[in-house]
């Protein structure tokens, strides 16, 4: 096995790093620093999105007629490697990384020709409506009802958890339009306009204070027939596609390694890096590399035409509760600096809505002042996409026969 880039290979690294050090600007760099959840705030995401945009790197991973790359799969880890080391902030992956793919795969030629550069150019900012009170990771149990009037459906219910929904003029969503079969049959996938009366969506604030989640509300909401996404009633179809790429259509493993340096070089200026927590740091540096090995494999496939499958769910636990270990770590070397909550001194991803304000300056170095709130907000993060119970009972059932 050749573990060495090539010479071309080497020469799009240095393109990627000047691009970075040219555009990275350090307002960036700082944001990303103090960030506190996975997801940057709107006002964040687009900025960094049109710069990506105008050097035509804001999608590689789409088709090139759309404006993707034809990169090999070396050079988009490459890419996704120096994303993480230079510190640039991630961007909604509601649009790019989710309505995309499923357009792409199974939305009509004028859906694409219409959605797809309203996506990159962040015209259309999404959100995404699956999870309802009763339905979250049994998601096939959802309820909320479209039903056919003339050219519209009229829409009635509520989806929960919705990230950004207070921030979004689209979602993606999963609609009941018949409730007769099996609960994986009458479901339809469907583009809903946020601004139609009768949407309404209220705030849900987090342990941290920040507003990122929301609860999303349908009174008689007339959405037109012609965003349905694929076959009316096959919309699970659309749904598990887009869910591959959710879990598993993207590398963990660059990201956890970045976070893993910058925990060890903390410890050791804080004077935390003795031989036992060394050892931790050394077991999660395995457990991390040996993930991204397995994504590498993963990407390779990708790049042949294939999907993620059930592997899909195997990176989304591996890499959530890898993602939860470093939390831990990070917040016991910061210590004492973790306990004071300073939120006007970190980076959320939305408007805290803890009305306190402090006149007092950040207490702590920089490098641990988000550790905290990341360990809360990330509390989320096997529970979200399906949480890591169901992922193994679909690992269990498709893998094992189970």
């Amino acid at each position: 096995m050749n573990l060495e880039f090539s010479a071309t290979e080497k020469t799009f690294r240095d393109e990627v790093q000047t691009f970075l050090a040219e555009k990275l600007t350090s307002d960036f760099r700082t944001y990303t620093s103090l960030m506190t959840s996975v997801y940057s705030d709107r006002e964040t995401a687009l900025a960094w999105q049109a710069v990506l945009c105008a050097q035509g790197w804001a999608a590689p991973s789409w088709p090139v007629e759309h404006g993707g790359c034809e990169w090999s799969v070396s050079q988009h880890y490459i890419f996704q490697s120096e994303l993480s080391k230079a510190g640039a902030p991630p961007l909604s992956p509601m649009g790019i990384g989710m309505c995309g793919p499923a357009l792409l795969g199974h939305g009509s030629a004028a859906q694409k020709a219409y959605y797809l550069p309203r996506i990159l150019s962040g015209e259309d900012y999404w959100s995404q409506g699956y999870s309802e009170p009763h339905a979250g990771s049994d998601l096939a149990q959802l309820t909320m009802s479209a039903v056919a009037d003339g050219d519209d459906y009229i829409c009635n219910g509520s989806k929960i958890w919705t990230t950004h929904a207070h921030e979004s003029n689209m979602m993606f969503c999963l609609v009941r339009t018949d409730a007769t079969g099996r609960p994986q049959q009458g479901i339809t996938f469907i583009l809903i306009d946020m601004t139609t009366p009768g949407v309404t969506v209220d705030p849900i604030g987090m342990l941290t204070g920040e507003h990122i989640q929301n609860a999303v509300f349908f009174d008689d909401v007339r959405v037109p027939k012609a965003n349905v996404i694929g076959e009316v009633d096959k919309g699970w179809t659309v749904a598990k596609y887009l869910l591959e790429f959710e879990r598993g259509g993207s590398a963990y493993g660059p990201q956890l390694q970045q976070r893993l340096h910058k925990i060890q070089t903390t410890a050791d200026e804080l004077g935390a890096l003795d031989s036992a927590f060394s050892q931790r740091l050394a077991q999660a540096t395995v457990d991390v590399t040996a993930l991204e090995y397995a994504e590498l494999r993963l990407m390779a496939d990708l790049s042949k035409g294939g999907t993620p499958g059930l592997r899909a769910s195997m990176m989304k636990i591996k890499g959530t509760e890898l993602s939860q270990h470093l939390t831990e770590l990070a917040i016991e070397v910061a210590g004492a600096y973790g306990a004071p909550f300073q939120p006007d001194h970190v980076k959320a991803g939305g408007v805290n809505l803890d009305p306190r304000k402090s006149n007092e300056g950040p207490i702590g170095p920089a490098s641990v002042r988000a550790d905290m709130s990341k360990y809360f907000n990330d509390r989320a993060g096997s529970i979200y996409a399906g949480s890591n119970e169901i992922q193994r009972n679909i690992l269990s059932k498709g893998q094992l026969g189970l």
